[in-house]
Protein backbone atom coordinates (compact mmCIF):
# COMPACT_ATOMS: atom_id res chain seq x y z
CA UNK A 1 0.00 0.00 0.00
CA UNK A 2 2.56 2.32 0.94
CA UNK A 3 4.66 1.39 -2.55
CA UNK A 4 1.46 2.49 -4.43
CA UNK A 5 1.41 6.10 -2.50
CA UNK A 6 5.21 6.61 -3.23
CA UNK A 7 4.26 5.42 -6.93
CA UNK A 8 1.32 7.97 -7.48
CA UNK A 9 2.96 10.94 -5.30
CA UNK A 10 6.27 10.66 -7.69
CA UNK A 11 4.13 11.10 -10.78
CA UNK A 12 2.12 14.21 -9.32
CA UNK A 13 6.25 15.81 -9.11
CA UNK A 14 6.77 14.50 -12.26
CA UNK A 15 4.05 16.45 -14.02
CA UNK A 16 4.43 19.57 -11.54
CA UNK A 17 7.90 19.54 -13.11
CA UNK A 18 6.56 19.41 -16.97
CA UNK A 19 4.19 22.03 -16.57
CA UNK A 20 6.91 24.53 -15.22
CA UNK A 21 9.08 24.30 -17.78
CA UNK A 22 6.18 24.67 -20.16
CA UNK A 23 5.35 27.53 -18.25
CA UNK A 24 8.69 29.12 -18.51
CA UNK A 25 9.77 28.01 -21.98
CA UNK A 26 6.32 29.81 -23.28
CA UNK A 27 7.22 32.87 -21.10
CA UNK A 28 10.32 33.78 -23.07
CA UNK A 29 8.26 34.83 -26.41
CA UNK A 30 10.90 34.99 -29.48
CA UNK A 31 11.60 38.17 -30.58
CA UNK A 32 10.71 38.91 -34.55
CA UNK A 33 12.62 41.62 -35.80
CA UNK A 34 11.31 42.96 -39.36
CA UNK A 35 13.22 45.87 -41.58
CA UNK A 36 10.79 48.54 -42.05
CA UNK A 37 10.36 51.83 -43.55
CA UNK A 38 10.16 54.47 -40.92
CA UNK A 39 8.83 57.98 -40.59
CA UNK A 40 8.12 60.65 -38.05
CA UNK A 41 5.10 62.13 -38.98
CA UNK A 42 4.96 66.26 -38.69
CA UNK A 43 2.30 68.49 -39.36
CA UNK A 44 2.43 70.50 -42.11
CA UNK A 45 1.21 73.45 -44.01
CA UNK A 46 -1.21 72.28 -46.78
CA UNK A 47 -3.25 73.95 -49.07
CA UNK A 48 -7.22 73.92 -48.31
CA UNK A 49 -9.49 73.25 -51.03
CA UNK A 50 -13.10 73.91 -51.64
CA UNK A 51 -14.58 71.08 -53.73
CA UNK A 52 -17.61 70.95 -56.14
CA UNK A 53 -18.76 68.42 -58.28
CA UNK A 54 -19.93 68.85 -62.09
CA UNK A 55 -20.07 66.87 -65.44
CA UNK A 56 -17.77 66.62 -68.44
CA UNK A 57 -19.28 68.40 -71.24
CA UNK A 58 -17.74 69.04 -74.90
CA UNK A 59 -17.33 72.68 -75.69
CA UNK A 60 -18.33 71.67 -79.31
CA UNK A 61 -21.98 70.41 -79.30
CA UNK A 62 -23.73 70.30 -82.69
CA UNK A 63 -27.00 69.79 -83.52
CA UNK A 64 -27.67 67.45 -87.01
CA UNK A 65 -31.14 68.26 -88.68
CA UNK A 66 -32.47 68.42 -92.39
CA UNK A 67 -32.84 71.07 -94.45
CA UNK A 68 -35.57 69.21 -96.44
CA UNK A 69 -38.95 67.53 -95.38
CA UNK A 70 -38.84 63.95 -96.01
CA UNK A 71 -39.03 59.99 -94.72
CA UNK A 72 -35.57 59.51 -92.72
CA UNK A 73 -34.60 56.27 -95.50
CA UNK A 74 -30.75 55.46 -93.58
CA UNK A 75 -30.01 56.72 -90.26
CA UNK A 76 -27.01 53.97 -89.75
CA UNK A 77 -25.01 55.62 -86.71
CA UNK A 78 -26.52 55.43 -82.85
CA UNK A 79 -25.38 57.07 -79.32
CA UNK A 80 -21.84 56.19 -78.83
CA UNK A 81 -20.96 55.78 -82.53
CA UNK A 82 -17.56 58.33 -83.24
CA UNK A 83 -18.38 60.04 -86.41
CA UNK A 84 -16.13 61.87 -89.21
CA UNK A 85 -16.41 65.34 -91.01
CA UNK A 86 -17.86 64.63 -94.14
CA UNK A 87 -19.65 61.40 -93.18
CA UNK A 88 -22.93 60.33 -94.35
CA UNK A 89 -25.26 60.25 -91.11
CA UNK A 90 -29.10 60.82 -92.75
CA UNK A 91 -30.58 60.06 -96.25
CA UNK A 92 -34.14 61.72 -96.56
CA UNK A 93 -36.46 60.79 -99.39
CA UNK A 94 -36.13 63.97 -101.32
CA UNK A 95 -40.17 63.43 -103.00
CA UNK A 96 -41.07 67.07 -102.39
CA UNK A 97 -37.31 68.49 -103.27
CA UNK A 98 -38.01 66.35 -106.76
CA UNK A 99 -40.97 67.87 -107.34
CA UNK A 100 -40.18 71.49 -106.79
CA UNK A 101 -37.19 70.66 -109.06
CA UNK A 102 -39.51 69.08 -111.83
CA UNK A 103 -41.55 72.37 -111.55
CA UNK A 104 -38.66 74.66 -111.22
CA UNK A 105 -37.08 73.19 -114.57
CA UNK A 106 -40.16 73.21 -116.50
CA UNK A 107 -40.89 77.11 -115.84
CA UNK A 108 -37.00 77.77 -116.43
CA UNK A 109 -37.78 75.94 -119.62
CA UNK A 110 -41.03 77.98 -120.70
CA UNK A 111 -39.10 81.18 -119.54
CA UNK A 112 -36.13 80.70 -121.77
CA UNK A 113 -38.49 80.32 -124.58
CA UNK A 114 -40.32 83.64 -123.85
CA UNK A 115 -37.12 84.89 -124.02
CA UNK A 116 -35.98 84.07 -127.08
CA UNK A 117 -39.29 84.78 -128.54
CA UNK A 118 -39.39 88.24 -127.16
CA UNK A 119 -35.65 89.33 -127.82
CA UNK A 120 -36.45 88.11 -131.67
CA UNK A 121 -39.42 90.33 -131.56
CA UNK A 122 -37.98 93.26 -130.09
CA UNK A 123 -34.91 93.21 -133.05
CA UNK A 124 -38.24 93.20 -134.98
CA UNK A 125 -39.93 96.10 -133.41
CA UNK A 126 -42.51 94.30 -132.47
CA UNK A 127 -42.62 94.72 -128.77
CA UNK A 128 -41.41 97.35 -126.35
CA UNK A 129 -38.20 97.37 -124.50
CA UNK A 130 -40.09 97.43 -121.34
CA UNK A 131 -41.66 93.66 -121.97
CA UNK A 132 -38.53 92.49 -123.05
CA UNK A 133 -36.92 93.32 -119.56
CA UNK A 134 -40.18 91.98 -117.64
CA UNK A 135 -39.57 88.62 -119.91
CA UNK A 136 -35.79 88.46 -118.90
CA UNK A 137 -36.91 89.65 -115.26
CA UNK A 138 -38.99 86.36 -115.13
CA UNK A 139 -35.91 84.44 -117.16
CA UNK A 140 -33.53 85.08 -113.76
CA UNK A 141 -36.52 84.55 -111.24
CA UNK A 142 -37.31 80.71 -113.35
CA UNK A 143 -33.18 80.36 -113.31
CA UNK A 144 -32.52 81.12 -109.61
CA UNK A 145 -35.78 79.01 -108.60
CA UNK A 146 -34.08 76.04 -110.29
CA UNK A 147 -30.73 76.04 -108.95
CA UNK A 148 -32.12 76.66 -105.57
CA UNK A 149 -34.86 73.41 -106.17
CA UNK A 150 -31.18 71.44 -107.47
CA UNK A 151 -29.59 72.63 -104.20
CA UNK A 152 -32.36 71.78 -101.84
CA UNK A 153 -32.51 67.61 -103.84
CA UNK A 154 -28.61 68.00 -102.69
CA UNK A 155 -29.62 68.02 -98.81
CA UNK A 156 -31.14 64.59 -99.17
CA UNK A 157 -27.79 63.45 -97.61
CA UNK A 158 -26.67 65.34 -94.05
CA UNK A 159 -22.86 65.00 -94.09
CA UNK A 160 -21.15 65.45 -90.12
CA UNK A 161 -19.85 69.17 -89.69
CA UNK A 162 -17.00 67.87 -87.67
CA UNK A 163 -15.31 64.60 -86.25
CA UNK A 164 -17.23 63.73 -82.88
CA UNK A 165 -19.07 61.00 -80.86
CA UNK A 166 -23.57 60.76 -81.10
CA UNK A 167 -24.62 61.66 -77.87
CA UNK A 168 -28.45 61.14 -79.02
CA UNK A 169 -30.44 60.36 -81.68
CA UNK A 170 -33.81 61.91 -81.41
CA UNK A 171 -35.28 59.77 -85.04
CA UNK A 172 -35.02 56.59 -86.28
CA UNK A 173 -35.10 55.02 -89.83
CA UNK A 174 -38.88 55.71 -91.10
CA UNK A 175 -39.66 58.90 -89.06
CA UNK A 176 -40.51 62.27 -90.61
CA UNK A 177 -37.31 64.78 -90.75
CA UNK A 178 -38.68 68.30 -90.75
CA UNK A 179 -36.25 71.18 -91.80
CA UNK A 180 -34.62 72.96 -88.74
CA UNK A 181 -36.24 69.87 -85.97
CA UNK A 182 -33.09 67.93 -84.65
CA UNK A 183 -32.03 64.13 -85.88
CA UNK A 184 -28.96 63.42 -83.92
CA UNK A 185 -26.65 65.75 -81.62
CA UNK A 186 -22.55 65.23 -81.82
CA UNK A 187 -19.85 66.18 -79.67
CA UNK A 188 -16.44 67.00 -80.46
CA UNK A 189 -14.27 65.02 -77.73
CA UNK A 190 -11.32 67.11 -78.32
CA UNK A 191 -12.67 70.06 -76.99
CA UNK A 192 -13.92 68.93 -73.41
CA UNK A 193 -14.72 71.12 -70.16
CA UNK A 194 -15.91 70.47 -66.64
CA UNK A 195 -19.07 72.56 -66.13
CA UNK A 196 -19.66 73.10 -62.05
CA UNK A 197 -21.37 75.37 -59.77
CA UNK A 198 -19.13 77.22 -56.95
CA UNK A 199 -20.76 78.86 -53.70
CA UNK A 200 -21.32 82.95 -52.85
CA UNK A 201 -19.00 82.33 -50.48
CA UNK A 202 -15.80 81.35 -52.86
CA UNK A 203 -16.63 82.93 -56.00
CA UNK A 204 -14.19 86.06 -55.49
CA UNK A 205 -11.33 84.23 -55.09
CA UNK A 206 -12.00 82.36 -58.39
CA UNK A 207 -10.81 84.11 -61.67
CA UNK A 208 -10.17 83.55 -64.85
CA UNK A 209 -7.24 81.25 -65.96
CA UNK A 210 -6.71 79.63 -62.53
CA UNK A 211 -5.43 76.04 -62.71
CA UNK A 212 -7.44 73.82 -60.89
CA UNK A 213 -7.20 70.22 -60.40
CA UNK A 214 -10.04 67.80 -61.97
CA UNK A 215 -10.60 64.46 -60.00
CA UNK A 216 -12.34 61.90 -62.24
CA UNK A 217 -13.15 59.23 -59.88
CA UNK A 218 -14.39 56.31 -62.32
CA UNK A 219 -10.41 56.80 -63.52
CA UNK A 220 -9.34 57.30 -59.69
CA UNK A 221 -6.59 60.29 -61.10
CA UNK A 222 -6.46 63.81 -61.47
CA UNK A 223 -6.56 65.98 -64.48
CA UNK A 224 -5.10 69.19 -65.03
CA UNK A 225 -7.72 72.12 -65.68
CA UNK A 226 -7.85 75.85 -66.16
CA UNK A 227 -10.51 77.88 -65.31
CA UNK A 228 -12.35 79.56 -68.61
CA UNK A 229 -15.54 81.50 -67.56
CA UNK A 230 -16.66 82.73 -64.81
CA UNK A 231 -20.52 83.20 -65.44
CA UNK A 232 -21.17 86.56 -63.18
CA UNK A 233 -25.05 85.75 -62.28
CA UNK A 234 -25.70 83.59 -59.60
CA UNK A 235 -28.95 81.27 -59.86
CA UNK A 236 -31.78 82.30 -58.80
CA UNK A 237 -32.71 78.70 -57.04
CA UNK A 238 -29.33 77.59 -55.25
CA UNK A 239 -27.51 81.70 -55.47
CA UNK A 240 -24.29 79.53 -56.57
CA UNK A 241 -21.88 80.27 -59.71
CA UNK A 242 -21.78 78.41 -63.05
CA UNK A 243 -17.84 77.90 -63.49
CA UNK A 244 -16.57 76.56 -67.33
CA UNK A 245 -13.20 75.11 -66.47
CA UNK A 246 -11.47 73.80 -69.37
CA UNK A 247 -9.57 70.78 -69.54
CA UNK A 248 -6.47 69.20 -70.87
CA UNK A 249 -6.43 66.81 -74.17
CA UNK A 250 -6.82 63.09 -72.35
CA UNK A 251 -8.12 60.31 -74.72
CA UNK A 252 -9.73 58.62 -71.72
CA UNK A 253 -11.76 61.73 -70.56
CA UNK A 254 -15.10 61.19 -72.26
CA UNK A 255 -18.67 63.61 -72.36
CA UNK A 256 -21.14 62.83 -69.63
CA UNK A 257 -18.25 61.85 -66.64
CA UNK A 258 -18.68 62.61 -63.22
CA UNK A 259 -15.92 65.02 -62.23
CA UNK A 260 -14.90 66.81 -58.61
CA UNK A 261 -13.03 70.47 -58.76
CA UNK A 262 -11.22 71.17 -56.49
CA UNK A 263 -10.46 75.35 -55.69
CA UNK A 264 -7.79 76.30 -53.82
CA UNK A 265 -9.09 78.83 -50.92
CA UNK A 266 -6.25 79.23 -48.69
CA UNK A 267 -3.88 77.09 -46.25
CA UNK A 268 -3.93 74.75 -42.56
CA UNK A 269 -1.81 72.32 -40.83
CA UNK A 270 -2.32 68.74 -41.13
CA UNK A 271 -0.67 65.56 -40.67
CA UNK A 272 0.49 63.57 -43.48
CA UNK A 273 1.39 60.18 -43.94
CA UNK A 274 2.74 58.23 -47.03
CA UNK A 275 -0.70 56.72 -48.83
CA UNK A 276 1.96 53.60 -48.94
CA UNK A 277 1.69 53.64 -45.04
CA UNK A 278 -2.11 52.60 -44.92
CA UNK A 279 -3.28 49.47 -44.47
CA UNK A 280 -7.19 48.42 -45.51
CA UNK A 281 -8.59 45.71 -42.96
CA UNK A 282 -12.28 45.03 -43.61
CA UNK A 283 -13.15 48.29 -44.94
CA UNK A 284 -10.94 50.03 -42.29
CA UNK A 285 -7.77 51.94 -42.32
CA UNK A 286 -5.06 51.52 -40.06
CA UNK A 287 -1.04 52.28 -39.93
CA UNK A 288 1.86 50.18 -37.78
CA UNK A 289 2.90 52.70 -35.02
CA UNK A 290 5.89 52.54 -33.22
CA UNK A 291 6.40 53.03 -29.39
CA UNK A 292 9.77 53.62 -27.46
CA UNK A 293 10.43 49.89 -27.31
CA UNK A 294 10.78 49.77 -30.94
CA UNK A 295 7.39 47.59 -31.08
CA UNK A 296 4.93 47.84 -34.14
CA UNK A 297 1.30 48.12 -33.11
CA UNK A 298 -1.69 47.92 -35.42
CA UNK A 299 -3.96 51.19 -34.88
CA UNK A 300 -7.05 52.15 -37.11
CA UNK A 301 -7.26 55.61 -38.44
CA UNK A 302 -9.60 57.87 -40.41
CA UNK A 303 -8.46 59.48 -43.35
CA UNK A 304 -9.42 61.70 -46.08
CA UNK A 305 -8.05 61.27 -49.12
CA UNK A 306 -10.00 62.89 -52.08
CA UNK A 307 -12.58 63.88 -49.62
CA UNK A 308 -15.11 66.71 -49.55
CA UNK A 309 -12.87 69.49 -48.98
CA UNK A 310 -9.03 68.05 -49.65
CA UNK A 311 -7.13 66.39 -52.38
CA UNK A 312 -3.38 65.72 -52.26
CA UNK A 313 -1.09 64.27 -55.03
CA UNK A 314 -1.07 60.03 -54.34
CA UNK A 315 1.77 59.49 -52.96
CA UNK A 316 0.65 61.09 -49.17
CA UNK A 317 -2.25 61.09 -47.57
CA UNK A 318 -4.09 63.20 -45.06
CA UNK A 319 -4.60 61.67 -41.43
CA UNK A 320 -8.11 63.40 -39.41
CA UNK A 321 -7.60 60.84 -36.30
CA UNK A 322 -5.35 58.44 -34.92
CA UNK A 323 -2.22 60.01 -35.40
CA UNK A 324 -0.52 62.55 -33.28
CA UNK A 325 2.07 64.83 -34.19
CA UNK A 326 5.54 62.78 -33.69
CA UNK A 327 4.08 59.79 -33.64
CA UNK A 328 6.46 57.19 -35.81
CA UNK A 329 4.94 54.98 -38.38
CA UNK A 330 6.33 52.36 -40.25
CA UNK A 331 4.99 50.09 -43.13
CA UNK A 332 7.16 48.07 -45.84
CA UNK A 333 8.34 45.41 -43.61
CA UNK A 334 9.94 42.71 -44.73
CA UNK A 335 9.22 40.42 -42.96
CA UNK A 336 5.65 41.88 -43.35
CA UNK A 337 4.72 44.04 -40.25
CA UNK A 338 2.76 42.67 -37.78
CA UNK A 339 1.67 43.85 -34.19
CA UNK A 340 4.23 42.98 -31.59
CA UNK A 341 7.17 42.45 -34.14
CA UNK A 342 10.20 44.94 -33.17
CA UNK A 343 10.60 47.40 -35.37
CA UNK A 344 14.83 47.99 -37.25
CA UNK A 345 14.75 51.11 -39.76
CA UNK A 346 15.81 50.51 -43.00
CA UNK A 347 18.78 51.90 -44.16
Amino acid sequence: MNNKILIILAAILLLQACSDDGASRSAVAPVVLTNAETMSVKSVDVDSYYVTSGTVTSDHRVSISSRISGYIRKLSVREGDRVTKGQVLVRVDPVNAKQALVQAEASLAEASSDLKRYELLYKEHATSKQQLDRVRLRYKVARSQAAQARNQLGYAEVVSPVNGVVVEKRLSKGDLAQPGAAILTLEDPASLLVKTYVSEQYVSGIHTGDNVQVEIPSMKRAVGGTVRQVVEAADAISHQFLIKIALQDDPAVHPGMYAQVGFSVGVRRALLAPTAAIVERAGLNGIYVVDAKGIAHYRQVRTSRNGESEKYSGSTTEILAGLHDGDLIAWAGDPALQTGMTVQAKK
